[in-house]
C-alpha cells in the first residue's frame, strides 16, 4: 500500500507534511523556517484540528529519522527503481583511496558529468538525505545514486578513480 503525503506551505512559518495512516489517523511535521521541527498529531473526530505538537530539537530529530528512515528512503528508492524504466538505484562506497576523501560532493561534478544524482548518504548507520554540494565525504561513505544505468556506472567510476 501506498502512503500519500499532502504538503502544505504555510506562509512565513514554514512547510507541513501530512499522512493519513491505515487507520485513518492524521499526522504530520512542520517543519519551520527557523529549522525547528515539530511532530503533530490530529484529532481524530475534527482533522483538521491538532491534538498535539511534540517538539523536536535536531538529535530528537535525527533519531526518530533513523527510527523510521534508514530501511524505508532504501525501500522506497528501491520501489522508484522498479516503477521507472530505465532508472537504477545503486549503492555505491566511497573507497579509502578515493581522490574524494576529504573532499566535496561538489568537487565531484556527478550530476552535471553523468545526469545521475547522488540522493542520500549511509554514514556509520545514519542516513543523510539530500546532501548538499558542501558535503565532504569519508572513507566508508555509501552513497545513493539515482539515474540511468550508464549515469549510475559514471558516477561509481569517477568516486572511485577521481576526477
Amino acid at each position: 500500500m501506498r502512503v500519500q503525503v499532502e504538503q502544505t506551505t504555510l506562509p512565513g512559518i514554514g512547510v507541513r507534511h501530512d499522512l493519513v495512516t491505515a487507520k485513518g489517523r492524521r499526522i504530520g511535521v512542520i517543519s519551520f523556517r527557523s529549522g525547528r521541527r515539530d511532530f503533530i498529531s490530529f484529532d481524530p473526530e475534527d482533522p483538521d484540528s491538532c491534538r498535539e505538537s511534540i517538539e523536536l530539537n535536531d538529535d530528537e530529530a535525527e533519531a526518530l529519522a533513523d527510527i523510521l528512515g534508514a530501511s524505508l528512503i532504501l525501500g522506497q528508492l528501491a520501489g522508484i527503481r522498479e516503477q521507472a524504466a530505465g532508472l537504477r538505484t545503486e549503492q555505491i562506497t566511497i573507497p579509502a583511496g578515493s581522490s574524494f576523501v576529504g573532499r566535496t560532493l561538489g568537487d565531484t561534478q556527478a550530476r552535471s558529468r553523468t545526469g545521475a544524482s547522488i540522493v542520500a548518504v549511509l554514514r556509520e548507520g545514519t542516513v543523510l538525505a539530500s546532501p548538499d554540494p558542501q558535503f565532504v565525504f569519508e572513507a566508508g561513505d555509501v552513497m545513493v545514486a539515482v539515474g540511468t544505468p550508464q549515469g549510475v556506472e559514471a558516477v561509481a567510476q569517477i568516486l572511485a578513480e577521481g576526477p
